[in-house]
């Protein structure tokens, strides 16, 4: 599968989210979205990242920014997870890998020589008009958030 690039129009979403209720990319028609895809909840990377995200979710949307993340995790390790950080941030729970797929997410990686399926940690910037403004590819934490932060006071 091909993953959406720079200039395409960013593929529909509607997932549930941390405490049930269904999200659909178009109820952010208008504003601009961080789409960030991670592989699970409470992790070490993962965790850092939400953090994250949460710390900034003021000035984020100051500039008329939305952030969801997105996992094949479950609604309810969402709400776990969101309530053991204290989370500000929209979780979505892709647990059949639809989205992922659709995204490009969900890929062969390789630990300790094993090969397995798994999301790919990666970042969407979607513009107002719902089109892929920037997207960040196997990402590193430390810093990303600060970079995302950037290139939405750029877009």
């Amino acid at each position: 599968m091909t993953q959406p690039a720079v200039g395409d129009q960013a593929p529909a979403i509607s997932l549930p989210r941390d405490g049930g209720e269904i999200v659909n990319l178009s109820d952010f028609a208008g504003k601009k979205v961080v789409l960030y895809f991670y592989p699970k909840d409470d992790t070490p990377g993962c965790t850092k990242e939400a953090i994250g995200f949460t710390d900034v979710v003021d000035e984020f949307a100051a500039l008329d920014t939305v952030i969801l993340g997105v996992s094949k995790d479950s609604v309810k390790k969402h709400d776990k997870f969101v309530a053991k950080h204290d989370l500000k941030i929209a979780l979505l729970s892709d647990e059949d890998g639809d989205v992922c797929e659709r995204y490009g997410t969900w890929v062969e990686k390789n630990m300790y020589g094993k090969t397995y399926m798994g999301i790919e940690r990666a970042t969407y910037l979607i513009g107002a008009d719902g089109k892929i403004v920037q997207v960040w590819r196997k990402v590193r934490v430390p810093g990303h958030v600060d970079a995302v932060l950037d290139a939405v006071r750029a877009a």
